[in-house]
């Protein structure tokens, strides 16, 4: 199962813990009110990867995604006994301990093994599946794999900050082991050869066996302990008493079987639903959803970008007094330390870090961290546009009588804006594709919800094409639209 954060989130918990207070924590550690907390919210946020199915997937009910299986079973019955409401939040697996330790969920029930590595981190009820690993690999090689020894000179894939991917690793010899962040996109890889074989826990291994005839499942004879196998909830260290109270509710759950008696055949019929109707004419809601959080992130992003930009191309142009240089290096800096650090860090930094001190949805700091990093970009689009403009313009304006504010108002900007609309241009047709970024933090925007379908589904590459065609046919308008603003200001 899943055992640890991987190197890129890893630097955002670093990040993090520089600004997280140590006074709050001793505090929390002091005076435990957790329980307290949770009941008086009457809300309990669940932080879950849903491409794990039967323990959490995407399935449609009443015409809608929703996310279902063994784990929100147990998540109901968790806030049930509270007595407080349910609310889930998708994410990927990687960013689940991130989002606990940051307050962004109240707990994580995504198929969590409470390893001693975890548990320096994280408080963990106690253990409500036990498990075991199988590989899944094409039913077409079932006679030339037996188990892990099998793969020497192959290639094994795992979803990574696992511990089928740590065994895969450290368990096998001569083999390649390849990560990715979503079992979908392994499937997908498995089935068109870039994988030889995929570890996974048995009961995922038995679904997409059973939703796929493709597919065959072997045993995979890792030696694991019981707490790389088992499942438990995660909550915030500190929070005794919240756990101790849940602790009723998973004794419960083992003592009368609910698990393999109510739970799992549950999220067996959902998983036999999902596999009715797999056309992309049937999830047309869910692509269209996407687009219009895509166009929302990007039409956003591109406004508050364009006038960040223009702030900062001034800010490095000033010169002059003490104040002004000083702003001028601020800007300098900004602009340096944004293009060069990957835009996926900052999305999860503002997610997660700023985060810390204001509760920001998800969509709101995918639309903050594409604005500013869009606008250190624009920034130096601005400036060169500004360089660009004759002196003699500058010099023409002063002559009128115009101040230096209305000179770069009314003559430079114009001319500037005029030089620089193709990669203004570009910059925008860049967000459009860039704002898939945010499906990371769990924004519905175009891969999300194409990740959605394929868990729906069980199909790897027909909704990766229509995404393919629904991006090109979003940039390609916008392109054309550009195009036509451009030859009307080359002819103006």
């Amino acid at each position: 199962m899943k055992k640890r954060f991987g190197l890129l989130l890893a630097l955002i918990a670093a990040l993090v813990m520089l600004v997280v207070p140590v006074g709050n924590t001793t505090h929390a550690q002091a005076a435990d009110n957790s329980l307290e907390k949770i009941q008086k919210k009457g809300v309990l946020v669940m932080g879950t990867s849903p491409d794990y199915p039967p323990y959490e997937f995407q399935a449609t009910v009443n015409g809608k995604s929703t996310v279902v299986g063994m784990d929100v079973q147990i998540g109901k019955k968790v806030a049930k006994d509270l007595g407080v409401k349910l609310k889930i939040k998708s994410m990927s697996f990687d960013s689940l301990l991130v989002a606990l330790q940051t307050g962004k969920i109240d707990m994580i029930i995504s198929g969590m093994n409470p390893t001693p590595a975890r548990r320096k981190n994280v408080a963990f009820t106690h253990t409500y599946y036990q498990g075991g690993y199988d590989i899944v690999i094409n039913k077409t090689d079932k006679a030339k794999y037996k188990n892990k020894d099998s793969f020497s000179g192959g290639t094994l894939g795992a979803q990574t900050g696992t511990t089928q991917y740590n065994a895969s690793k450290s368990q096998t010899k001569n083999t390649t082991v390849k990560g990715m962040t979503s079992q979908s996109d392994l499937i997908l890889a498995l089935q068109s050869h870039k994988l030889d074989g995929v570890a996974m826990e048995k009961p995922s291994a038995e679904a997409y066996v059973s939703n796929n005839k493709q597919l065959a499942a072997i045993p995979s004879d890792f030696n694991m302990s019981s707490s790389a196998t088992s499942s438990a909830i995660a909550f915030r260290k500190g929070s005794t008493s919240l756990v101790n109270k849940v602790n009723k509710t998973v004794d419960q759950i083992k003592k009368e079987n609910l698990v393999k008696k109510d739970y799992l055949p549950a999220a067996g019929k959902y998983l036999k639903t999902n596999t009715v109707n797999t056309s992309m004419t049937h999830y047309w809601k869910a692509f269209l959803t996407g687009i219009e959080y895509t166009l929302i992130i990007t039409v956003c992003s591109v406004f508050f970008g364009f006038i960040i930009g223009i702030l900062l191309a001034l800010a490095r142009m000033a010169k002059g007094n003490f104040f002004k240089n000083l702003l001028r290096w601020i800007a300098t800096a900004y602009v340096e330390f944004i293009r060069g650090t990957p835009m996926m860090v900052q999305v999860m930094f503002v997610y997660f870090g700023l985060g810390l001190f204001v509760n920001l949805p998800a969509l709101t700091s995918g639309i903050i961290a594409i604005s500013l990093n869009s606008g250190a970009y624009v920034a130096e689009y601005i400036r060169g546009g500004i360089n660009s403009v004759n002196i003699g313009q500058t010099e023409a304006a002063r002559s009128l009588g115009m101040s230096n504010g209305e000179t770069m108002r009314y003559v430079v900007l114009p001319q500037a804006l005029k030089n620089i609309w193709p990669s203004l241009g570009n910059e925008f047709i860049t967000l459009i594709k860039d704002s898939s970024i945010v499906s990371i933090i769990g924004v519905t925007e175009l891969i999300y919800q194409s990740n959605i379908v394929r868990s729906d589904t069980y199909r790897g590459v027909a909704p990766i094409v229509v995404i393919m065609v629904l991006y090109f046919i979003l940039t390609f308008t916008a392109s054309r639209i550009l195009n036509y603003f451009e030859r009307k200001m080359q002819h103006d």
